[in-house]
């Protein structure tokens, strides 16, 4: 049974997400939880309230948003009345990382789904700011949804990797099992003017070919050092449909998401991106 959390603002760009992964997800029998987490609308909306006021705007806010996650729930329903999926809704008066990271603990969740805005004003990055904290700290796989992509089944996944991380099992059969459902190729890239040559390279190289033995996949080489422009040439020249990447310390991908300035960062993404935290739960 595949636990998916996915944390909504009602917007056009988290139901586009939503949609995106319960026909992604159609063939897993799945618990589905909608998440909202308020605390933030209600401390910029009571600035002016003395305490007894507050809690009668945190309560009635509450109300509303419980009201708004059944309708959503409801509205997932009529368009996608998957028996295999089972739907709950949570509330939340705290921060988003904070409690998306309490369900996923407690629920012991495979994956979080998010829609991204496209990029920010600061940012040449297609993340919004709510997804760029989940993906850099809530300790889960995290899949980012582009805001009107609508493709269902990915066929070319790119998992750009320098061999040197041992990858945990439990992340990556999520996205051989995924990759499978839909008979999709995983493309592994390599980036670099040397083979991977040192016994740990070879040896993680050895464990992906054994944990995707029963996927389509394959290895490629792309030359120099610029790992940003072999990315981004790779989704091109193979009509690469999901993305994947680590978060990691000292990683290319940890490099981007904590990068702020425009000149640093040239990898705009249009397509679906998982992000794999390699940690242990």
């Amino acid at each position: 049974m595949k636990k998916i959390v996915i944390p909504t603002d009602f917007s056009e760009t988290a139901m586009n997400a939503i949609m995106y992964a319960i026909h992604l997800f159609k063939h897993d029998i799945s618990e589905i939880t909608i998440i909202h987490a308020f605390a933030d609308e209600v401390y910029k909306n009571t600035t002016t309230l003395d305490r007894e006021g507050f809690e009668e705007y945190k309560n009635a806010y509450q109300q509303k948003i419980e009201t708004a996650l059944q309708k959503e729930v409801a509205e997932i329903l009529e368009a996608s009345p998957n028996p295999k999926h089972k739907y709950s809704y949570v509330s939340c008066f705290g921060s988003l990382v904070d409690e998306v990271n309490q369900i996923v603990e407690q629920q012991n969740a495979d994956l979080v789904v998010m829609g991204t805005k496209g990029k920010t004003n600061n940012r040449n990055i297609t993340f919004g700011s709510n997804t760029l904290q989940v993906i850099k700290y809530v300790e889960c796989p995290v899949l980012a949804v582009p805001a009107g992509y609508h493709r269902e089944y990915p066929k070319n996944i790119l998992f750009p990797t320098d061999y040197m991380l041992t990858y945990k099992r439990r992340e990556l059969k999520l996205l051989s099992t995924l990759a499978k459902n839909y008979s999709a190729t995983v493309n592994f890239l390599y980036v670099s003017d040397f083979k991977p040559s040192s016994h740990r390279q070879l040896d993680n190289k050895m464990f992906l070919d054994a944990t995707f033995k029963d996927n389509s996949f394959s290895h490629l080489n792309s030359s120099g050092t610029d790992i940003t422009a072999s990315i981004n040439n790779t989704i091109a020249a193979q009509k690469i449909d999901m993305l994947v990447m680590v978060n990691r310390r000292h990683s290319y991908l940890e490099n981007i998401l904590y990068s702020s300035t425009i000149e640093e960062i040239g990898l705009q993404i249009k397509i679906p991106f998982l992000v794999l935290q390699n940690l242990s739960r």
